[in-house]
């Protein structure tokens, strides 16, 4: 299977929705506190609706998609979200179907969005898989933790220097 990369259109919206709700419940089970993560995920038209705003007026979306046209990763990058970030850009987003995972298709995503920049990231504390492959990539620990109501979970803020 090939998978091209595009930048997502207001068209999107619902399948790139639909796609990060899945990536969210692949991910997220097991780490996340059910409690708060069960009705986030059962909310569908919440998904969409935040996506149509992302698209309207946030960065834009790299999506990833098969040859049958299904989406199957995404990822978003853009100035950094804190008064005092360590750096000036953040990877907000980088997310692939399980399915995807080993197949390189999450450093595509990654170099599409942040090609060589200084950046920062958050990323929960008990996803392992995903805090490998960030370290692959360069990305450290800097000492920044918080606890992410929208999970229930804590993270913990990564930064990768230029030219990592």
């Amino acid at each position: 299977m090939t998978v091209t990369l595009r930048q997502a259109v207001p068209a999107d919206a619902a399948a790139g929705g639909a796609l990060h709700r899945r990536c969210w419940a692949e991910t997220y089970r097991g780490i996340a506190d059910p409690e708060v993560l069960e009705p986030r995920l059962a909310d569908h038209a919440g998904w969409t609706r935040r996506w149509e705003r992302a698209l309207a007026d946030g960065p834009p979306h790299t999506l990833a998609e098969d040859t049958d046209g299904t989406l199957v990763g995404f990822a978003v990058a853009g100035p950094s979200r804190m008064d005092d970030a360590p750096t000036p850009q953040e990877l907000y987003a980088l997310y692939t179907l399980r399915s995807q995972h080993g197949t390189g298709l999450g450093e595509r995503l990654l170099h599409a969005v942040l090609p060589d920049a200084d950046c920062m990231l958050w990323v929960s504390e008990e996803n392992h898989r995903a805090r490998a492959f960030y370290a692959r990539h360069g990305f450290a620990p800097d000492g920044g933790r918080q606890l992410y109501d929208g999970l229930g979970a804590w993270e913990l803020r990564l930064v990768r220097p230029r030219g990592t």
